[in-house]
């Protein structure tokens, strides 16, 4: 089969050969021109609150899923009466406009939100028709220096450096998958050592993970993966480069022993 690409200004899907999808769709800093001037939050502040990086990461699948715009302006991981952040409390007690956002560019977001949601419904029908079944390495990142760049991290016994969402899925069947990707990221010598890779500790997957599963039932497999910001600096948002890279590997060191488990518990 040859490979397809879905590329628009917002998002870009590219179908491969594999049952293995990667999205990154929190990994957009770009807001469309007629919204700009209406932020009440400068780009440094939206940036604190994205995914960067993630981006880099899914091409450790060949199927690949990928936002272009911030969250803040339309949040593809939120349900369609949440994805725009309205009020304080949506967006972690922060301002996001100066004013209500008129109802024509809301529109007009959602719009743009509908259609995502239709491309990737055909995506990965596309795929279940291949496979039979497909995982999905569904990439986000966390922050954990709420309290500012120099106070302290949050309790590292609460925020593992990798958690791994699974609250949606059908735990019993997926768990040879859940447990193949979980040993094999702790497994990987990450620069000498090994990551704290743990289970629906600090988050459980959002709407994305639950629209896919609602879906598709039986057929996905979706592993919400956080990553924690321990490989940049969150209030700046530079990253250290090697471990950005060491990540990438240490994602790519799963994919084998992920996709023999699928093949275990994939029924056609």
């Amino acid at each position: 089969m040859t490979q397809t690409k879905v590329d628009t200004v917002y998002y870009t899907l590219k179908r491969g050969e594999s049952p293995l999808v990667a999205t990154a769709i929190h990994s957009g800093h770009n807001v469309r021109q007629n919204i700009s001037n209406l932020f009440a939050l400068a780009a440094a502040e939206r940036l604190r609150e994205e995914d960067p990086f993630t981006d880099i990461w899914v091409a450790v699948a060949d199927n690949q899923i990928i936002g272009h715009n911030s969250r803040f302006e339309l949040d593809l991981n939120r349900p369609p009466e949440k994805a725009i952040y309205r009020q304080p409390e949506d967006a972690w007690g922060l301002d996001v406009w100066k004013q209500d956002l008129p109802e024509t560019l809301a529109k007009e977001s959602m719009s743009r939100y509908d259609r995502f949601y239709a491309d990737v419904k055909q995506l990965l029908t596309e795929i279940k028709e291949q496979h039979g079944c497909f995982v999905v390495y569904d990439l986000h990142t966390y922050n954990h220096k709420r309290d500012g760049a120099s106070a302290p991290a949050a309790n590292p016994d609460e925020n593992p450096e990798v958690n791994i969402g699974t609250g949606n899925m059908n735990r019993e069947k997926w768990a040879p998958v859940v447990e193949a990707f979980t040993h094999s990221l702790h497994a990987y010598n990450y620069q000498g050592r090994h990551l704290d890779v743990r289970e629906n500790v600090k988050f459980k997957g959002g709407h994305f993970m639950r629209w896919i599963h609602d879906t598709f039932g039986d057929k996905a497999c979706v592993l919400s993966i956080e990553f924690k910001k321990f490989f940049m600096d969150e209030w700046t948002g530079e990253p250290d480069e090697e471990q950005v890279q060491e990540i990438k590997r240490a994602l790519e060191h799963t994919t084998r022993p992920v996709l023999e488990a699928l093949a275990q518990v994939c029924q056609p």
